[in-house]
C-alpha cells in the first residue's frame, strides 16, 4: 500500500480498485504516451501531463494547481527523472484531496447525538440520488442506527414509487404523500415521525429541478425552516449527488447547486462504468467541499465513503 495505512478491508479495497480500473487505464494510457522518450520532467512534459489532466476530467482550474505544484518540484530538485511522475502526482493530489477532506473515514458513522441526525439529499434526477439514499440507508442500518426515510421529491410518483422500494429492500420505515404534496409538509411529518420513533438517521429526498434556480432555492429554504420546526439545527448535512460519468457536467451542476443552497458534503456516484474518476479530484478542489461518498458499483454494498487516501492508492496503483 506503499504511503498509506491500510484501513479498508480488503473487499471495500478490491471494490474501490475495480471501481476505478476505467479510470486509471485510461489516465495511464494518455501518461505514458505524455512522457513517452523522454526521461526527465521538462516544459514538453509538463504541457502533455496539463492535457492529460484535463482529458481525465480533473478541471482546468485544479489541474492548473498540480501544474504548478509539480513545477515547483522540479525547480527545487533541479533534475526529476520521468519514471518518478507517478510517486509525485500520487503525492500533490493527496495533498490537493487533504486540503478539504480531513478526515481519514472508512465508516459510515454520524455523530452522537439526542435528536436524529437530518440528511437533506439534493442533486438532479438520474445522477443516482434515490438510490445513493437507499444505499446510505442499508449502511446506517448495517452499522445499528435506526433510520427513517422521507419521500419529499413530491414532482415525480416514480421518485416517490422508487424511495419506497428502497425502504422495503432495506426494511426501513418511509414518509410519503401523494405525488403534488407541499414537500416541507412531508420533510415536517418525517422528522417528527423519527422523533417519536427515537430514529437516529433520517435522510429525506428532495426534488432535482434546475431549469429555475430560484425556485429550487425557494423550495429548499422552505423545506429547512419547517425542518427547523422540528429539530431546530436541522438539517445537518446537505449531501449534493453528482454523476460522476458526466465529467465536467458535474461541475456544471454542483455549481447551480451550491449557489441555490449551502452544500455541505458530496456523493459521486457511477465512477465504475467511466473514465472519469479524476472528476472526484476536480469537484472536491474547486468546490472545497469534501467528498463524503463515492459510488462504485451497483450492488448495494458499493456506496463506499470516501477516505482519499485509498482513492488515490486505486487511481495511480
Amino acid at each position: 500500500m506503499s504511503f498509506l495505512k491500510k484501513i479498508f478491508s480488503k473487499d471495500k479495497k478490491e471494490t474501490l480498485d475495480k471501481g476505478l480500473e476505467k479510470s486509471k487505464n485510461s489516465f495511464f494510457d494518455k501518461l505514458s504516451k505524455a512522457v513517452a522518450g523522454k526521461s526527465k520532467v521538462d516544459d514538453d512534459v509538463l504541457d502533455n501531463l496539463e492535457e492529460v489532466l484535463v482529458s481525465s476530467d480533473v478541471g482546468v482550474n485544479t489541474t492548473l494547481k498540480v501544474i504548478e505544484r509539480i513545477e515547483e518540484r522540479v525547480s527545487r530538485d533541479k533534475y526529476l527523472g520521468t519514471e518518478e511522475l507517478n510517486k509525485i502526482l500520487r503525492e500533490e493530489i493527496a495533498g490537493l484531496l487533504s486540503e478539504t477532506n480531513t478526515g481519514n473515514e472508512t465508516e459510515f458513522e454520524i455523530p452522537e447525538r439526542d435528536t436524529p441526525y437530518v440528511i437533506m439529499v439534493v442533486g438532479v434526477n438520474g445522477v443516482g440520488k434515490t438510490t445513493t439514499i437507499g444505499k446510505l440507508a442499508h449502511q446506517f442500518k448495517k452499522a445499528g442506527k435506526k433510520v427513517v426515510l422521507g419521500a419529499a421529491d413530491t414532482f415525480r410518483a416514480a421518485a416517490i414509487d422508487q424511495l419506497q422500494i428502497w425502504a422495503d429492500r432495506t426494511d426501513v420505515p418511509i414518509v410519503r404523500q401523494e405525488m403534488g404534496s407541499d414537500p416541507a409538509s412531508v420533510a415536517f411529518d418525517t422528522l417528527q415521525s423519527a422523533v417519536n420513533q427515537k430514529a437516529d438517521v433520517v435522510i429525506i429526498d428532495t426534488a432535482g429541478r434546475l431549469h429555475n434556480k430560484v425556485n429550487l432555492m425557494n423550495e429548499l429554504t422552505k423545506v429547512k425552516r419547517v425542518m427547523q420546526k422540528v429539530i431546530p439545527d436541522a438539517p445537518h448535512d446537505v449531501l449534493l449527488v453528482l454523476d460522476g460519468s458526466t465529467g465536467q457536467n458535474a461541475f456544471e451542476q454542483a455549481k447551480q447547486f451550491t449557489a441555490a443552497t449551502e452544500v455541505t458534503s458530496l456523493a459521486v456516484t457511477k465512477l465504475d462504468g467511466t473514465a472519469k474518476g479524476g472528476v472526484v479530484i476536480g469537484i472536491s478542489d474547486q468546490f472545497q467541499i469534501p467528498v463524503k461518498y463515492i459510488g462504485v458499483g451497483e450492488g448495494i454494498e458499493d456506496l463506499q465513503v470516501f477516505n482519499k487516501f485509498e482513492f488515490v492508492d486505486s487511481f495511480f496503483k
